[in-house]
Order: C-alpha cells, then sequence, then structure tokens
C-alpha cells in the first residue's frame, strides 16, 4: 500500500478534529465569550450544515483543477480558518472562523477520499478508501475527549492552537510528499440529485438523517449531562469520552462485519431497536457505574456500526450510481449533526439538559419506521445517471 494513503488518513483526521472537538469544551466557550451553552452549540450547526450542503457542490465547482494545487488552496484557507479561530475576541469572530474552516473542510475531506484511490493500482482502490475513511470516522469520535483534556487543562483555544500547528505540518507534507494529481471527470450536481427520484434511497437517507440527529442531541452536550446528572470529576468525564471514542471506532468495523454475516437490512434493524431503547433506558443507569459502563460502550458501538450497513444497503438498491448514495449519504449524516445540535440547543437553554437522552430516542425511533419502510417498498425501475454526463 502507497504510504502517501497513510498521511491522507492522517490529514482527513486532522481536518476532521474541528467537527466536533468543540463539543466538549463548549461550557468554557460559553463562559468566555458571554454566551449560552445553546448559542456555543451553533458553532457545531454552522460547520455541519455548511458541510453537508457545500461538499458535493464544491467539488463539481472544482473538477477540473488539478487536486494537489486545489489541497494545498484549502489548507492555506483552513489555516487562516485556524488562525481566526485561535484569536477570536467574539462569539462573532469565533462564528465567522467556523465557517471558513467548514468551507475549506468540507472540500479538504472530500479531496483525501477522491485522491487515495488515484494513489494505488485498481485491485487496492476500496483499500484505499477504507484507510482515508477511518482517519474521518476517528477524527469525529476522539476528537471530543481530546478537546475536552486539552481544554480543561489550557484553556478552549488551546486545541484549536494543535490543529492550526498540524495544519502547517500538513501543508509541508502536501509539499514534499504528494505529487501532481489530475482530476477526473465528475458526475454533475443535478444527476446527484437525481436519486431522490428512488423512494427507497430516499427513505435510507432520512434513516440516517434521523440516527444522527437523535445521536447527536444527547452527544453534543454529554459533557452538561454528565456534570448535572453524575458527581463525575473532569479526569472521569475525559475517561468517559475516550471509552466511547474507542468503542465508536469498534462500530465501524463490527458494523461491515455484521453487514457481511447477517445482511445490512439485518443489522440495521438490529442496530436501530437496541439503539432506541438504549435513549430511554440510559437516564436511569447513572445512579450503577458498571450499567452506565455498559450501556455507554453499547452506544459508541452503534453510534458508527449502522454507518456501513446504510452505505451497503444503498450500494445494493441502487448500484448504478454507488458513488453518488455514499456523498449524499455523508451529506445527510452532517445534516443530522446540524440539526441535533439545535435541538439539543433548544432543549439545553429551555428544559433540561437531562431531557436530550428522552428527545434523541425519539429521533433513533423515528430512523428505524423510515428504514423498516424503505426496506419493505419495492424498487423503482433504475435512473439513467450517465445522461447528463
Amino acid at each position: 500500500m502507497d504510504k502517501r494513503i497513510y498521511f491522507l488518513m492522517i490529514l482527513s483526521f486532522i481536518i476532521g478534529l474541528v467537527e466536533l472537538i468543540i463539543s466538549g469544551i463548549l461550557d468554557l466557550i460559553a463562559e468566555d465569550l458571554h454566551v449560552s451553552i445553546g448559542q456555543a452549540g451553533l458553532l457545531i450547526t454552522v460547520f455541519a450544515v455548511i458541510f453537508a450542503v457545500t461538499s458535493p457542490i464544491l467539488l463539481v465547482m472544482t473538477a477540473k483543477i488539478e487536486r494537489k494545487r486545489l489541497t494545498l488552496v484549502c489548507l492555506y484557507i483552513f489555516l487562516i480558518g485556524c488562525i481566526v479561530t485561535v484569536f477570536a475576541p467574539t462569539f462573532s469572530i469565533l462564528f465567522i472562523g467556523r465557517i471558513i474552516l467548514a468551507l475549506s473542510g468540507a472540500l479538504l475531506i472530500i479531496l483525501c477520499l477522491v485522491m487515495a484511490p488515484s494513489l494505488v493500482e485498481e485491485q487496492y482502490r476500496g483499500r484505499a478508501i477504507g484507510i482515508v475513511s477511518v482517519g474521518v470516522s476517528a477524527s469525529l469520535v476522539l476528537g471530543v475527549p481530546l478537546g475536552l483534556i486539552i481544554g480543561d487543562s489550557f484553556g478552549w483555544r488551546a486545541p484549536f492552537v494543535l490543529i492550526t500547528i498540524l495544519t502547517a505540518l500538513s501543508i509541508i507534507g502536501v509539499h514534499v510528499l504528494m505529487g501532481r494529481i489530475q482530476p477526473k471527470p465528475q458526475i454533475p450536481l443535478r444527476n446527484q440529485l437525481l436519486a431522490f427520484k428512488n423512494h427507497k434511497t430516499t427513505l435510507g437517507l432520512t434513516t440516517t438523517f434521523f440516527y444522527m440527529t437523535g445521536h447527536t442531541i444527547m452527544y453534543a452536550y454529554f459533557k452538561p449531562y454528565l456534570e448535572a446528572t453524575t458527581d463525575f470529576n473532569a479526569t472521569w468525564i475525559s475517561v468517559i469520552y475516550f471509552i466511547f471514542g474507542f468503542s465508536a471506532v469498534i462500530g465501524g468495523g463490527l458494523g461491515g462485519v455484521m453487514a457481511d454475516l447477517l445482511g445490512s437490512r439485518k443489522t440495521m434493524i438490529i442496530a436501530l431497536v437496541v439503539f432506541s431503547a438504549l435513549f430511554f433506558i440510559f437516564p436511569y443507569s447513572t445512579d450503577s457505574f458498571p450499567v452506565f459502563l455498559i450501556i455507554i460502550i453499547i452506544w459508541g458501538i452503534l453510534s458508527w456500526a449502522i454507518s456501513p450497513a446504510m452505505q451497503s444497503y444503498l450500494i445494493e438498491i441502487a448500484p448504478e450510481s454507488s458513488e453518488i448514495q455514499q456523498s449524499l449519504n455523508n451529506s445527510a449524516l452532517h445534516l443530522g449533526v446540524a440539526v441535533g445540535s439545535v435541538i439539543g440547543a433548544g432543549i439545553v437553554d429551555t428544559l433540561s439538559v437531562e431531557v436530550n437522552p428522552f428527545a434523541g430516542g425519539i429521533f433513533i425511533i423515528l430512523s428505524f419506521i423510515t428504514v423498516i419502510i424503505s426496506i419493505s417498498s419495492k424498487k423503482k425501475t433504475a435512473y439513467n445517471t450517465k445522461s447528463a454526463i
């Protein structure tokens, strides 16, 4: 395997850190910049919305630009966003920094996934994409505990100082390690939107949106929840986040194995049934640490075990447009993060953070309903994705 693939994995991990690393330090940001935790949560929302909406659009707009050059341009813009974030004197400036990071980061992640198969022989392309995907998933689940530990020790700006340094090193790495990579023809955006004509696909994407919304309602405000419902100190909260993070990384691999052994449909149904029940049990587990720990581990595993099963399902029902499905599924996932952070913020500010797991559970139940309808419905005649290429 070309060593540059592992460099792209590291690059995707660094870029991906920015999205949710802020979750564990929302209270620190809110206190320093004199806003509520709910308002601070909008920093997650704006990033996720921009990421979801702009990544396919930006990929089409930059389809003719040589990939190494485009990566460097995006990295320099990303570096500017990091610097703005580190030195932001007000919440408004920090908000602008998040927009800059989201726009550049959205395209950088896609570029890593696009460049990876270009660096290896055909028989290794799937593996190359998988390696880069590990960097993305690991950043989303490990970013929170990393931000929590560094933020609690050195202040909320410290995690972004680290990301700024890592971004600068990444720029050097791209200059030294990456050769010129010519772009490949891209599927027009209007063809990507044709995927919504297949109702099985649309319901599948809706499932991703619902379960990620439910998950984020709880996960984005998990630290305030633990502070309100347990006696854990900062060290124990960090340990819990790391346990969750490693469980989630394991869950991504386990979900793929289950999809192969049981089939994608059975895997999703089983996972969503357990997932929804878990959220309603969760509030009653904090009095028993062993039970609480088991639920944290299961939650972590399920949070990412569903994704590979859904990806397999989308490929099965529409193999002629598999690349489009993966792009749209990624957008649905990030929209779920955005909406979940908004709903979670509203609950925290108007009701109580202790309501969040119940609200999250409701959305997980909705995702179970949509996946059942999708699986049960008949498949429409495949549409032609090549007509406008």
